[in-house]
């Protein structure tokens, strides 16, 4: 567990210089690192499914993410979002997911810029 407290302070702490691999490493660990839970969006023209994930590091710090694969490319991007994130979108995304995402996701694009800026 201590090298991916180590893996987590360093990724946070020089965010501005990710280069595509790092968003990768980070995505792996993440989905690596315990049980998502996903919201699969079947008739969306633009989400397919969204899984969210917390993490615990060794001083009880909580980190959330939300992994998202959008319906145009089958690809999977990944969030560092807040701790209500996943109940609003929850809530929200079988109106619509599309505006869930950009109401509740999207928001956090910057935070990893591992993401498509849009």
């Amino acid at each position: 567990m201590k090298k991916y407290t180590l893996f987590f302070i360093l990724i946070f702490s020089i965010t501005n210089f990710y280069a595509q691999a790092s968003c990768d490493d980070m995505l792996e660990m993440v989905e690596n690192q315990g049980y998502g839970t996903s919201y699969y969006s079947y008739g969306s023209d633009a989400i397919s499914e969204v899984t969210f994930y917390e993490i615990s590091d060794d001083n009880y710090n909580d980190y959330y993410f939300a992994v998202v694969r959008f319906t145009s490319s089958y690809e999977d991007y990944i969030y560092q979002v807040g701790s209500d994130t996943e109940f609003n979108y929850s809530i929200n995304y079988l109106t619509s997911a599309g505006k869930a995402f950009w109401a509740y996701i999207q928001p956090y694009n910057e935070n990893l810029n591992c993401a498509p800026d849009f």
